[in-house]
């Protein structure tokens, strides 16, 4: 099977994986390649990109991977590798734009509840206190270091993006869910998925540490994309 897998969602698996393992053996990794907000003193430009090679744990990257080839090798066998790819990079990034453009409007809310020496001692001390599983006992402090200092991790964006893809191309085929065990349309199935996503990212459920709004973005952004090369293609040829 794994020879079956077309070029580009081959590499995309292979790069995955091994920055999994590079990351769980030399956890300093997720400091530099995590994607952090970008006000915040751990924020790099590379990490646009590379927060969508790094995941959260086994299930995470498994089921992202399992997706990925799932909808990306039919993607890219009616593409092509240029096409696909520069899709898979899109949504990725557009995802990661949304996550953080909500993020700023949380932050600069709760920023206006707290005076500059408890705002100093978040940005100075936060991730520290963090990293020894620890937080604020001020509510509002601590869901101000959570905003700035849990970083953004996962091809979820990206693979969402595949999602929605496939199922404006491919609407009437049908998939076999596992939870409930039925079969759905694809139009159907990525409307309902959608509509579950926006209502959690608007519920914001305490406890709740998916980025909703980045499942969201890349759902937004591919729709954006494939109407962008649509229109293009009516009036200018292919791309």
């Amino acid at each position: 099977m794994f020879n079956q897998l077309t070029p580009v969602v081959k590499n995309l698996l292979i790069i995955n994986v091994l920055v999994f393992l590079a990351s769980e053996a030399m956890p300093e990794l997720k400091l530099y390649l995590s994607g952090f907000y970008f006000e915040s003193n751990l924020f790099r430009p590379w990490q646009l990109v590379t927060h969508m090679f790094m995941h959260g744990g086994f299930t995470h990257i498994f089921f992202n991977m399992y997706a990925l080839f799932l909808f990306g090798s039919i993607l890219e066998s009616q593409w092509g590798g240029r096409r696909f790819l520069t899709y898979y990079i899109l949504c990725g990034l557009g995802a990661f734009g949304l996550h953080e453009f909500v993020n700023f409007l949380e932050i600069r809310q709760l920023m206006t509840q707290l005076d500059n020496g408890e705002l100093q001692m978040v940005v100075e001390e936060g991730y520290g206190i963090l990293l020894e599983g620890k937080n604020f006992s001020n509510q509002t402090m601590a869901s101000l270091n959570l905003a700035i200092n849990i970083p953004v991790v996962g091809a979820s964006g990206a693979v969402f993006g595949l999602l929605l893809a496939f199922g404006m191309l491919f609407p009437d085929v049908r998939l076999q869910l596992l939870f409930p065990p039925v079969a759905l349309k694809a139009k159907w199935f990525v409307l309902i998925y959608g509509a579950i996503e926006l209502m959690l990212a608007i519920g914001n459920m305490p406890g709740d540490s998916i980025a909703h709004y980045a499942h969201l973005g890349g759902m937004l952004f591919g729709y954006l994309i494939l109407k962008f090369w649509s229109y293009r293609e009516r009036h200018s040829g292919t791309f």
